[in-house]
C-alpha cells in the first residue's frame, strides 16, 4: 500500500514475506529516548514512501509496556481520517510538554522525612493528570479500533498472574477489547508512583471481567518476547491472517526492540550498601526503589539475552535490532524527575544514542559490544527502514496481482 492512501491500512501479513514486531520497553520520562529513535525511523520511511508514512503503516504488531505503552497507542489510535492521531516527531514534545505535570509532587512528597512517611502510605503521585490527560486523548477508542495489531502487558494483584492486552486475543476474549485509555493507566501504574487501576469491561455477550491492575514492568519491562509469543500463538493455531512460517522461526520475524536507558550499573547500588537494608531500604533509597530498579533490569536484560541466542543460533541475527542507551548517571537514570535540564539531556541521548557505534549482546560476557563494521545505529535504522519498506510494497505487488487474477485479467505466472 502506500502510506499516503487515507483510510487504507497497512497490507495484511498473508501478503508478505515477514513478519514485522515494534517494542519499546517501559521507563517514565525516559521514554524520551525511544521517542527520537522514532522519529529518526519514521523520518527514513518518509524519505522512502512519501510524507504521510506513519510507523503503524509498517509494523504488524506494535507492543509497549508502561511508557511504552502510552506510545503504541498513540502511534495506532486513529483519528477522524483513519491515521495516527500522533506522528513519531510529536511524541518527544508531548513528554516534555506533560511530563512536568505527570509527575508534579504534591506538597512535601518529595522533600526530607515528610515526603518519606508519604512515600510510606501512599503512591508518589495520585495520577490524575495522567489519567485525564489519556482520557482526553484516546477518547472512547478500544483496543480493537486500533491501525495494527498491539500488544500491552500489565499485571492483575487479584489474580497474581500477567494480564496482556493483545489485539490477536480480542477475537478469543471479547472483554478484553477495553479501552485504550484504561489499558494505558494500568500499565503505568508503576507501584510506589501511581495507584493501581481497576475497571469492569464486557464482551458483545454481556460477559464482564474485573481487572485490578498495575505496571506491565512487573510481567515484562521489555515486551519484545511477549510481541513474538503472540505471534506464535496465531502460528500454531494456523491463523488464516499469517503466510506459512514455523513458530520462533526468526529468518521471518523482523523485530526492532527500543529500551529507555539503563542506570551505569557499577554506580548504581553495591553489596555493602545493601546489606544494611531492611524493608524500607529495598523500598525506598534516595529518588529509586531498588527492588523495582533490579527487577526491571533483570526483566529487561533476560529478553535481550534469550532472543539474541535464538537469533543467532538461526543466523538470523540481521533481522533483530536491539537499540539501548547505557550507562546513564544521575537524574538521567530516573523514572520520574522532570526538570528542565533532565527534560533537555534526555533529548539529547536520543539524538546522540542514533550516533552509537551499532552494539549486539555478547552471550558469552553478557554486556553490549559494538558489531565489527555495523556502523552506528542510525545506520542500522536505515538499513531496517529499507527492508521496512520494502516488505510492503512486496505485499502491496501481491495484493494488486491477486486482485486482477481474480478479475481473470492476469496470470501470476507472467510476473513471478
Amino acid at each position: 500500500m502506500s502510506p499516503s492512501s487515507k483510510n487504507k491500512l497497512r497490507s495484511p501479513v498473508l501478503d508478505g514475506r515477514l513478519v514485522t514486531i515494534l517494542s519499546i520497553d517501559g521507563g517514565g520520562i525516559r521514554g524520551i529516548i525511544p521517542a527520537k529513535i522514532l522519529e529518526f525511523l519514521e523520518s527514513e520511511l518518509q524519505k522512502l514512501d512519501g510524507e504521510d508514512a506513519r510507523i503503524a503503516d509498517y509494523f504488524d504488531v506494535i507492543a509497549g509496556t508502561s511508557t511504552g505503552g502510552l506510545m503504541t497507542a498513540m502511534l495506532t489510535a486513529p483519528d477522524a481520517n483513519n491515521r495516527p492521531i500522533y506522528a513519531a516527531k510529536d511524541i518527544a514534545p508531548f513528554y516534555v510538554e506533560h511530563g512536568p505535570m505527570i509527575f508534579k509532587q504534591s506538597g512535601c512528597c518529595g522533600c526530607g522525612l515528610l515526603g518519606w512517611m508519604a512515600a510510606l502510605v501512599g503512591p508518589k503521585y495520585d495520577g490524575n493528570y495522567l489519567h485525564e490527560l489519556t482520557r482526553e486523548i484516546l477518547g472512547q477508542t478500544k483496543l480493537h479500533h486500533t491501525l495494527t495489531n498491539v500488544v500491552v502487558p500489565t499485571f492483575d494483584i487479584k489474580l497474581m498472574q500477567p494480564t496482556i492486552f493483545s489485539s490477536y486475543e480480542v477475537k478469543y476474549r471479547g472483554y478484553k477489547d477495553a479501552l485504550l485509555s484504561d489499558i494505558c493507566i494500568a500499565t503505568s501504574a508503576a507501584p510506589t508512583y501511581f495507584p493501581p487501576h481497576s475497571f469492569t469491561n464486557a464482551d458483545d455477550s454481556g460477559q464482564s471481567w474485573d481487572f485490578n491492575l498495575i505496571d506491565g514492568g512487573v510481567a515484562a519491562n521489555n515486551p519484545t518476547l511477549v510481541a513474538v509469543r503472540e505471534v506464535t500463538k496465531e502460528v500454531l493455531s494456523r491463523s488464516e491472517d499469517f503466510f506459512p512460517i514455523q513458530p520462533m522461526e526468526c529468518a521471518k520475524l523482523l523485530v526492532i526492540s527500543l529500551g529507555t536507558g539503563s542506570a551505569k550499573r557499577e554506580e548504581k547500588y553495591t553489596a555493602e550498601m545493601a546489606s544494611k537494608w531492611g524493608i524500607l531500604g529495598w523500598l525506598f533509597n534516595g529518588n529509586s526503589t531498588p527492588i523495582i530498579d533490579i527487577y526491571n533490569h533483570a526483566s529487561t536484560d533476560m529478553v535481550d539475552y534469550f532472543l539474541s541466542a535464538i537469533y543467532e543460533a538461526q543466523t538470523s541475527q540481521q533481522n533483530y535490532l536491539r537499540i539501548q542507551a547505557e550507562n546513564l548517571t544521575g537524574d538521567r537514570s530516573s523514572v520520574d524527575v522532570t526538570t528542565d535540564e533532565n527534560l533537555n539531556d534526555l533529548v539529547k541521548i536520543g539524538e546522540c544514542l542514533l550516533h552509537y557505534p551499532f552494539s549486539r549482546l555478547n552471550l558469552q560476557t553478557g554486556n553490549s559490544e559494538p558489531v565489527t563494521g555495523g556502523g552506528t545505529n542510525q545506520d542500522a535504522l536505515i538499513k531496517f527502514a529499507k527492508m521496512l519498506s520494502d516488505e510492503q510494497k512486496f505485499r502491496q505487488s501481491k495484493s494488486q496481482t491477486q486482485e486482477l487474477e481474480g478479475h481473470g485479467t492476469v496470470d501470476s505466472t507472467e510476473l513471478w
